[in-house]
């Protein structure tokens, strides 16, 4: 049985990106930089998240999301389609809520566990480059996550042609 929570995973469906429009009301700005974070995520874990649209095929959430899946490569592997589902609520205040829930909902990278992931994928042997593209860092920002030295940090990129000494990091710790 159906009910309103599960409603919109009925309706999945993928659909010709053209179909649909962007709100005029979405807060949510998001860097070039971010916008390639997001085509490498689509790219290296598939399309995990559909775009949220109102019956009339007024995006929700998930604008930036249509957004590269109009750019190359994305816009010729997916043949220009792209996954919706479809969310009905009362009024335009009901949409204007959900744009704004499901991008306050996403949340914000807390600095602790930040801190932990990079220090752990330093461990792991992971090149400071490599860090950067995954994770789309800068070398700043992965040297203030990494709790290390300036020179430590310098050593670290200079030790290899990669950019990275295990060994390195590990005397530090």
């Amino acid at each position: 049985m159906e009910n309103k929570i599960t409603a919109p995973l009925s309706t999945l469906q993928w659909v010709d990106r053209d179909k649909l429009k962007p709100n005029d009301y979405n807060p949510n700005k998001v860097s070039r930089e971010n916008l390639d974070l997001l085509t490498r995520s689509i790219l290296s874990n598939g399309w995990t998240l559909p775009i949220v649209v109102r019956p009339d095929f007024t995006i929700i959430d998930g604008f930036h999301r249509w957004t590269v899946a109009g750019e190359e490569p994305l816009k010729k592997m997916l043949k220009n389609k792209v996954p919706i589902v479809i969310v009905r609520h009362e009024n335009q205040s009901g949409d204007i809520y959900g744009t704004v829930t499901h991008n306050r909902a996403r949340g914000t990278h807390l600095l602790e566990p930040m801190k932990n992931i990079v220090k752990r994928l330093l461990e792991q042997g992971k090149t400071i480059k490599e860090i950067g593209k995954e994770l789309g860092m800068r070398p700043e920002e992965i040297f203030r996550l990494s709790d290390i030295s300036k020179e430590q940090f310098l050593q670290l990129m200079a030790s290899r042609s990669d950019g990275y000494s295990k060994e390195l990091y590990m005397r530090r710790v």
